[in-house]
């Protein structure tokens, strides 16, 4: 377990020898007296002027509750919630969120249960249409939590005082949850906001709430609140990943037609930075964060808090922009506000960790780093189904147009985090990176005839199981690779499994000139796209790699094996 705090101590009787404010990214570990074991794997991070939650990949999660304004925090202790895994926490100013894996929410604050405001009550059951009680997602705002059903409905619950549960009516609370929106396939909010976005499956955004600071993207005449949900007319071109929400600001990623990711923001750009270089009080409507530190670079993940936000890209640059009272930039250079993207120094790496396992965190006030390799996701039923049949080959996809289009629908609505899962639970015994689920979609979506590849080697009812896997031989082993993750990662496979006509189902490649070492490294990294741990790098495991990479065609691989095998050997050296 692995992460790194930078901007408010928040956890004085655990980051003991470090000032209130952290103005450098440093490694925070949890101590076993609190019998949370270094070993455990965290799931997520979630932070709030609440408190902050960290969750794990076993189910379990453990909350830091703010005990006072002074941001002193008690002693830590496990959430437990009916005996239920949890699988998604989110935290807010005043409210906190737990989605466990049986579909049920439960929450505590002031705004969702005044009277106890430190007991959880279980939101699901306080649906009126029972239909309805399965919850797929939760995402929480300052005050207000939205919940989207299994049914993709989403419901609302806590303030409306800036209108950011889509009603007329202003009220400090809601006891129970009151229906916003029906057919949405995403919510977005924030920790601190006031406003809410709401996608549909035609990719139309709907908004609602505090726009006081042209937050919500619909332009200078629309300032105040919006109490009823709109619809934002000039979205930018491309599919919406991701959009995350500050007090007053709004970030979105998009997604062009070849998967490059571009940043867009809109607010107020002097109290949150907006990352662009016009230097104007106020951006009404998305425009795009132009700089050079990520142009030809992939953008990862990135996170926004009450007034600063962090990006976090494929070549390993941390960048940063907006309000660095605490430190929260983790820098000591600037005293308060950074208006445009910068780079900061990111934490070492160890040499097998990849990049895109690391995910970002933000608050008002602070930062998180953490390293999650094998994010899990929540699967509507609908979504468990389709996966289930598609790995027992029993959907007729290439009798079924409909189908094939929902499943895909279904897919490319994952985020890059989420993505990884799908594969996971296509091909269970094997490793797939999130990068490489990637390039997959973005090349299926791009090329006909490759998209009818894939529906005849792995969609066709009548095919064999075993034709879906290409053999590879040496020194009399066999081994299995899926014809999709060659298709993928090498050229060469890619031009033979193209041919329609011809039959590839039972030839054998050999790579018998290959020793155990250099064989493993390669295979680990088709799977990967990272050098498998424990094996010591020599110059002659280098040649006989260069070989490997030459039969399989690997050149184009980002990050370049190759590249990365030298800079190894030169540090063992």
């Amino acid at each position: 377990m692995k992460f790194y705090i930078f901007g408010l101590n928040d956890f004085p009787k655990l980051i003991t020898n470090e000032p209130n404010e952290i103005k450098k990214p440093i490694q925070f570990k949890f101590e076993n007296e609190f019998e949370f074991e270094n070993e455990k794997q965290i799931k997520q991070i979630s932070t709030g002027s609440f408190g902050t939650i960290f969750l794990f990949e076993n189910g379990t999660a453990i909350q830091y509750l703010n005990e006072d304004q002074d941001y002193q925090v008690e002693n830590p202790e496990e959430i437990e919630i009916e005996n239920e895994n949890i699988q998604k926490v989110s935290v807010g100013s005043q409210i906190e969120a737990i989605l466990t894996k049986e579909g049920n929410i439960f929450a505590k604050g002031e705004y969702i249960n005044p009277n106890n405001p430190n007991e959880f009550i279980n939101i699901s059951s306080l649906i009126e249409d029972k239909n309805d009680r399965i919850i797929e997602d939760i995402v929480s705002g300052s005050k207000s939590i939205y919940l989207l059903t299994s049914n993709h409905i989403v419901y609302g619950i806590g303030s409306n005082s800036y209108g950011q549960l889509g009603s007329d009516e202003n009220f400090d609370y809601t006891e129970i949850p009151i229906l916003m929106m029906k057919n949405v396939s995403k919510i977005f909010s924030g920790n601190t906001s006031e406003h809410a976005f709401l996608l549909d499956p035609n990719e139309e955004l709907f908004v609602c709430g505090n726009n006081g600071d042209g937050q919500l993207g619909l332009g200078e005449s629309r300032k105040g609140k919006i109490q009823k949900l709109t619809k934002i007319q000039n979205i930018p071109k491309g599919k919406i990943i991701d959009i995350q929400c500050g007090l007053s600001n709004s970030i979105m990623m998009i997604a062009n037609d070849v998967g490059k990711r571009k940043l867009y923001s809109c607010g107020n750009y002097y109290s949150n930075g907006l990352g662009t270089e016009k230097y104007e009080e106020h951006t009404y409507e998305f425009t795009e964060i132009k700089s050079s530190l990520f142009e030809n670079d992939y953008i990862i993940d990135f996170s926004v808090g009450f007034n600063h936000t962090l990006i976090l890209t494929y070549n390993s640059k941390l960048i940063v922009f907006g309000n660095n009272e605490f430190g929260q930039l983790g820098t000591e250079d600037i005293e308060y506000d950074q208006l445009i993207p910068i780079q900061i120094e990111l934490p070492k790496l160890r040499f097998n960790e990849n990049i895109s396992n690391y995910h970002l965190s933000c608050e008002e006030g602070k930062s998180f780093i953490y390293y999650s390799p094998s994010l899990s996701s929540f699967f509507s039923n609908l979504e468990e189904d389709l996966i289930k049949l598609f790995r027992k080959k029993r959907i007729l996809l290439n009798q079924n147009e409909n189908e094939i289009e929902k499943l895909q629908e279904i897919i490319s609505n994952k985020s890059i985090k989420e993505s990884n899962q799908i594969f996971e639970m296509i091909y269970s015994n094997r490793i797939i990176n999130p990068i490489l689920y990637s390039e997959i979609k973005e090349i299926i979506n791009s090329n006909e005839k490759i998209e009818e590849t894939m529906k005849r080697i792995y969609l066709n009812e009548n095919e064999n199981e075993n034709e879906k896997d290409f053999i590879i031989e040496r020194k009399e082993k066999k081994y299995k690779f899926p014809k999709l993750i060659l298709i993928m990662r090498s050229e060469l496979y890619r031009g033979m499994f193209l041919s329609v006509t011809e039959d590839t189902s039972n030839k054998v490649k050999d790579y018998s000139e290959l020793s155990n070492k250099p064989f493993q490294i390669l295979e680990y990294w088709i799977y990967s796209n990272q050098i498998k741990d424990g094996i010591q790098i020599t110059q002659e495991i280098i040649d006989e790699i260069q070989i490997g990479i030459d039969y399989f065609q690997l050149n184009q691989t980002n990050p370049n094996l190759f590249d990365l095998l030298i800079r190894k050997f030169n540090n063992q050296n």
